[in-house]
């Protein structure tokens, strides 16, 4: 998604959800993925606290990540742009089965995003 976003693939509301989900969710922990994107939650919550809704999820444990109904402010695009390059160069390799169940989880989030 991040390399989408920098290819002009992808906006910056897609940056934001995956973001969150690689960021809060179990699939990056142990390979340095939460720490480097913490440059790119520094600035989604600075440019618009509130982007990204975590609800309960009946049933099973954890949560579910909801867009806001506001979208990413414009202005602080370059700053996005930035800490999408910062974080590009500090993630590990994706490799073995964690990058597909990552991409499920992304897609999952945004087809649920787009029907809602």
């Amino acid at each position: 998604m991040l390399e989408a976003y920098l290819g002009g693939r992808a906006d910056a509301t897609a940056v934001v959800v995956a973001t969150a989900v690689a960021y809060y969710g179990d699939g990056g922990r142990g390979r340095g993925t939460r720490a480097a994107l913490r440059p790119l939650i520094d600035v989604i919550d600075r440019a618009s606290p509130g982007v990204v809704e975590l609800g309960a999820v009946s049933g099973a444990s954890g949560f579910e990540i909801r867009l806001a109904e506001r979208p990413f402010p414009a202005q602080y695009e370059a700053d996005l742009r930035r800490a999408v390059e910062a974080a590009l160069a500090g993630l590990p390799p994706m490799e073995g089965p964690a990058a597909p169940r990552l991409l499920r989880r992304v897609l999952g989030a945004i087809q649920r995003l787009l029907s809602a």
